[in-house]
């Protein structure tokens, strides 16, 4: 079930939103997307740089869902381990897996640079904070595979941690130099530009209400209008419904929240994450920040499993800022939002091809930023059968998730237990 209104986020105070006008009539493209996010709209224009016909249905406006309400964060890498996706994988794929998730960020700033998409993009880095011993041994282990690939990334002590960040509740970190930030909306709102420009045809307002096969083309239908495909793209993400058969209960959509400070004063600003890289606290259920190109304070973390419209409604959030830096004491709060992000049963980027002409791709665990602008020119190659390479990701099956009704007790239980895990260390 789809939210109807994007909330008043900082996000869309600050970059607004595009204006793009719905489907109407009977259309034909060769590759139909849909989705307006990171996914969608990278693949759309790198098809459309190719100089193919693509077509984007969105339904509501580009950036309405995930991309457009997120963290902000560009991070390198997956959920688990090099070793462990080799092992997972094999020593074909595993590989190219790791290339190709730990240099997303590369992509996505190279990406932005060539577009001039102006965007508060900064590749300060990425620091994954441990407050305890356990994740701090899983974050060694972590930077030390990285190491051996050759990779750009170095162990904090205490020390370094409490001067990188203005804090001294970390014992340890590691930063990778590939991450950093950007204002997601307004990159996702220069993307469709960048696509359109490119050729792509946008549509806004035009929520997919059925996808069929008619006479050796998809169909797509909205309720004003009509589009036929050789080919079809699915990147709903975490507001996916019931458009493909079991494609909504193979994920599970779970709401991430976002509170924003009003400009820190210089003494704030200057105390807290200096150098500005953003920052992921290692754990079960983690918590993410930065400071924006504006001086605000940006915390965020799992949040009440409805939408919220302000600050309030995550006082956790905010109570934990000022537990991390006294110096906040009597800022204002002035934003707080949230949104679903698709998590996946294994915690893995889910692409599917159902059908002949039907490729879906969904899943990134919160890790969407880069892992989606990197696959929307992996996608366009095999939507247009030009692949110079191998696919970087696995495809899979696509397979329901037992009792996926429950989804919501679920969530709220592993929050619970994932919380009472981190503090007590376990």
């Amino acid at each position: 079930m789809l939210e109807s209104n994007a909330p008043k986020s900082l996000y869309r105070e600050t970059a607004g939103t595009g204006d793009y006008p719905a489907l109407a009539g009977v259309q034909q493209a060769r590759v139909a997307i849909v989705g307006g996010g990171f996914t969608g709209l990278s693949t759309a224009l790198h098809l459309a740089e190719a100089g193919d016909d693509v077509a984007v249905l969105e339904s509501h406006q580009p950036g309405w869902g995930a991309s457009g309400r997120n963290g902000g964060q560009v991070n390198p890498g997956l959920k688990y381990d090099p070793d462990t996706i080799e092992a997972m994988f094999g020593p074909e794929l595993g590989p190219r897996m790791i290339d190709f998730s730990y240099g997303a960020p590369d992509f996505t700033f190279g990406l932005i640079r060539r577009l001039s998409i102006a965007c508060e993009a900064r590749q300060n880095g990425t620091i994954r904070a441990a407050i305890r011993p356990k994740p701090q041994a899983a974050v060694q282990t972590t930077a030390a595979q990285c190491e051996q690939r050759g990779m750009p990334v170095r162990m904090l002590d205490a020390q370094a941690m409490a001067t990188r960040t203005g804090t001294d509740r970390y014992i340890a970190g590691m930063l990778d130099a590939r991450g950093g930030d950007l204002h997601p909306l307004k990159y996702t709102i220069g993307l469709a530009a960048a696509a359109r420009n490119a050729g792509a045809r946008i549509f806004g307002g035009s929520e997919v209400l059925s996808l069929k096969r008619e006479a050796g083309r998809w169909v797509l239908k909205t309720a004003n209008g009509s589009i036929s495909a050789e080919k079809v793209l699915v990147a709903t993400n975490g507001y996916t419904g019931a458009l493909w058969p079991g494609l909504e209960q193979s994920l599970v959509p779970v709401f991430s929240a976002i509170a924003a400070t009003e400009p820190l004063a210089p003494k704030a600003a200057a105390a807290i994450l200096p150098e500005r890289p953003v920052v992921y606290e290692a754990g079960n259920i983690t918590v993410y920040y930065r400071i924006d190109a504006h001086n605000r304070l940006l915390m965020g973390g799992r949040g009440p499993m409805k939408p919220i419209g302000d600050a309030s409604a995550i006082r956790y959030l905010t109570d934990y800022a000022l537990r991390l830096w006294p110096v906040l004491a009597g800022t204002r709060w002035t934003h707080g939002w949230n949104g679903r992000v698709a998590i996946t049963k294994d915690h893995l980027l889910h692409i599917h091809e159902p059908e002949n002409g039907v490729l879906i791709c969904l899943g990134y665990n919160g890790r969407g930023v880069a892992m989606a602008s990197a696959m929307g020119a992996a996608l366009a190659q095999r939507l247009r059968g030009s692949e110079t390479s191998p696919f970087p990701m696995p495809t899979s099956a696509l397979k329901p998730i037992r009792f996926h009704r429950l989804w919501p007790l679920g969530v709220k239980a592993a929050i619970l237990s994932g919380r009472v895990k981190d503090r007590f260390g376990l």
